[in-house]
């Protein structure tokens, strides 16, 4: 269908839901597309060519539906792949097209939450491992000191379904602690993980009151939303019909109980292969 076109909206799994909430909220005349790639979940500890790869066959999935634009709601793939997709691969691919991703917006305003200057990451060990919110932070606020800590059970917690219970205490609080250790100046936490505002009532338990908790769906909607408002030539091709489609490459009805969890709202599923 030639007048579907509509913005691609990716995650490794149920994360990038939270992202796609927000963007709906605030966008909600248009369609999207959304791909979990649940069988080959989770990204965050894998290597950056097998991220970039398993990327790139879902963007270009994409492009196939017809999508003139695709967001990477996974702060992992931003990290591991947008760049090189962007600069080796969409020139070849089609460079009518367009691939975001959640760091650059999230990097371009954390400066105006702090006062301190200091800020702690919480991420996944991909994520943590790339160092790309140091050295995007550092080109905007060249003065703000960047600490990062990895919180690799976070995920499993979210999608078990267990971050609201007593048993996730333990593991949420050794991770503040850690990051908090780094330096006593932290004022602000950036939750660098799109599972992670689901963990936020647990991770304000034990943090400071006066402690600014950041995350990213509402900023990565009014970034697009901007974006969309900056270039005319790809706004005009993404259809409005306020549809909403998901896939999956796992299970639909593992996918569905958990998805509904993320979205706000029930929702269904097709399975897909790649």
């Amino acid at each position: 269908m030639k007048d579907y076109q509509p913005i691609g909206v990716f995650d490794s799994g149920y994360g990038g839901l939270t992202i796609l909430k927000e963007i709906v909220a605030q966008l909600p005349q248009y369609d999207y597309l959304y791909l979990g790639d649940n069988a080959r979940a989770p990204y965050g500890a894998r290597s950056f060519k097998t991220v970039y790869q398993y990327t790139l066959e879902c963007v270009q999935w994409f492009f196939k539906q017809g999508c003139p634009l695709v967001i990477l709601a996974c702060n992992t793939a931003s990290a591991k792949a947008l760049r090189t997709i962007q600069q080796n691969d969409l020139p070849k691919i089609n460079n009518n097209k367009r691939v975001l991703g959640v760091i650059r917006p999230t990097t371009e305003i954390i400066g105006y939450f702090t006062k301190t200057n200091e800020i702690g990451i919480l991420g996944t060990n991909g994520t943590v491992q790339s160092n790309s919110y140091p050295i995007e932070i550092k080109k905007f606020y060249p003065d703000i000191k960047v600490y990062q800590e990895a919180c690799p059970t976070w995920v499993p917690l979210v999608e078990n379904n267990e971050y609201n219970s007593a048993g996730a205490d333990y593991f949420v609080k050794k991770h503040i602690d850690n990051i908090l250790t780094q330096s006593a100046n932290i004022d602000t936490l950036l939750l660098a993980c799109t599972h992670y505002p689901l963990l936020i009532d647990k991770i304000k338990q034990f943090v400071p009151k006066e402690m600014t908790i950041v995350s990213q769906g509402e900023i990565v909607a009014k970034s697009l939303k901007d974006y969309l408002n900056r270039h005319p030539e790809i706004e005009t091709k993404c259809s409005k019909s306020g549809k909403l489609v998901f896939y999956t490459t796992d299970s639909v009805e593992d996918f569905d109980n958990h998805a509904a969890i993320f979205f706000g709202k029930p929702l269904k599923s097709k399975h897909l292969d790649l």
